[in-house]
């Protein structure tokens, strides 16, 4: 597991919202401390030097992750590209 980062805030659309302490690749699934899955990246925001990650949430209560860690599982997954022939 790697460490996303701290959850800042709740947008208005119910985003959740971190500052990234190691970046993510968007559609990679999010989980709390307990590992229980709360999301997934729907976005990549902000300067290249610090950037944000916002995360569309399934769970009902994002607000209770505010001030939490969240986690990614980073998988290899190929990206898509050219086939040559």
């Amino acid at each position: 597991m790697q460490r996303v980062g701290y959850v800042l805030h709740i947008s208005s659309n119910k985003s959740i919202i971190l500052k990234a302490e190691n970046i993510p690749r968007i559609g990679d699934e999010v989980f709390n401390e307990t590992l229980k899955p709360v999301g997934i990246i729907s976005d990549l925001f902000g300067p290249v030097s610090s950037p944000y990650v916002s995360v569309k949430t399934n769970i009902t209560d994002p607000q209770r992750l505010v001030k939490h860690v969240l986690y990614v599982n980073p998988s290899f997954k190929p990206r898509g590209g050219r086939k040559h022939k």
